[in-house]
């Protein structure tokens, strides 16, 4: 039993950095933007060129992979949402479509074939006899700085504060001098970053795949539904919710179902709380 959760703290945490960053975008714009699984992927990707193909240091490749998921997302936000976010289906849509897209040019580029990529930290660990390795505790523990991190920054700083007001009330925000758009702007960029961070970890953890995108997009809709849309606190017990699920279903049953009952638990959440364990809160 120790095992099971051990295994599910370390999972959870990586499932909470996944979701965190779709949850804001969300709690901000009132938009669900279905190419966040893209940031994923093209962190993984970034980190494995700049590190397996380029030869540079691990910390080189890990500050590249951040950076390419804040510019994409910016991009995203500057280039096509701004454009469409008073029509929220039209979003969802057409960042659907740019998935797919994304999808198309990495196998244009590095072709369908799947890739390993290496470990940020190589080995395994020993937790009260439970074997974990390291990279995967390494993401567990860098997840959760981050997590405080952001919590401290938009709780503590002017910024912060900022994306709290607009997303409790954007009229109200507007009235008092603050600017949705620049703090939409903002918020898609660490909302980039956050998939990045995450899709280095899911790429050593698991393969570098160009599909790779559509398991991290379900797992953090499967969060935001499970703890309640655009709150964070909702997000986090959500997280470690579907993570002990998870772990107790490939560790006790099979691999294979490994899912199937999240997604059982998104159905019944919905029928019984359709606004989810939290409801709607601020962020």
């Amino acid at each position: 039993m120790s095992g099971i959760i051990i295994q599910s703290i370390v999972i959870s945490g990586f499932y909470a950095l996944i979701a965190i960053g779709f949850t804001m975008i969300f709690s901000v714009g009132r938009v669900l933007n279905l190419a966040y699984g893209v940031y994923i992927m093209l962190g993984g990707y970034v980190y494995y060129t700049v590190v397996q193909l380029a030869h540079l240091p691990k910390t080189v490749g890990f500050l590249c992979a951040i950076l390419s998921g804040v510019i994409f997302a910016v991009i995203t936000y500057v280039g096509l949402v701004k454009r469409l976010q008073n029509n929220p289906i039209a979003v969802e849509i057409s960042t659907l479509i740019l998935a797919v897209a994304m999808q198309a040019v990495m196998i244009l580029i590095f072709t369908p074939a799947p890739r390993s990529i290496w470990p940020l930290i190589p080995g395994v660990a020993h937790l009260f006899g439970v074997s974990v390795l390291k990279n995967l505790l390494a993401a567990m523990i860098i997840s959760w700085v981050v997590l405080v991190s952001l919590l401290i920054f938009v709780r503590k700083t002017q910024v912060g504060r900022a994306i709290r007001a607009v997303s409790m009330d954007r009229k109200g925000a507007l009235v008092s001098g603050i600017d949705p758009n620049r703090i939409n702007l903002v918020t898609w960029g660490l909302s980039g970053a956050l998939g990045a961070i995450a899709g280095v970890f899911f790429a050593t953890y698991t393969q570098l795949d160009p599909a790779m995108w559509v398991g991290p997009l379900i797992t953090a809709i499967a969060v935001v539904i499970v703890g309640g849309i655009g709150s964070i606190t909702g997000s986090l017990v959500a997280a470690h919710i579907i993570g002990f699920l998870e772990t107790i279903t490939t560790t006790l049953i099979t691999p294979q179902l490994r899912g199937v009952f999240t997604l059982l638990l998104i159905i019944i959440i919905l029928v019984i709380l359709p606004k989810g364990l939290f409801g709607r809160e601020e962020i």
